[in-house]
């Protein structure tokens, strides 16, 4: 909270709606994630998945420019 106080002359809160999915970068991460990790993967076990999980999010690097997935369909 110090930093927001120290720097509230600099930062621009931006209040998203509510349930808009499309405004999360965070569902991007997910639908990506969900890709890599469901389609056409099979797990003998549910430690097995739970494990490939941990490794992915340890390991992945997204690289998300968050302005253009936010931008994205604006006209």
């Amino acid at each position: 909270m110090q930093y927001f106080d120290k720097h509230k002359k600099e930062l621009i809160p931006v209040y998203l709606p509510t349930a808009s999915p499309e405004f999360m970068v965070l569902e991007e991460i997910w639908h990506i994630t969900k890709n890599d990790l469901l389609v056409v993967q099979y797990y003998p076990s549910f430690t097995n998945f739970k494990n490939k999980i941990a490794q992915y999010f340890r390991t992945k690097r997204f690289n998300l420019d968050m302005r253009k997935y936010l931008l994205e369909g604006v006209s």
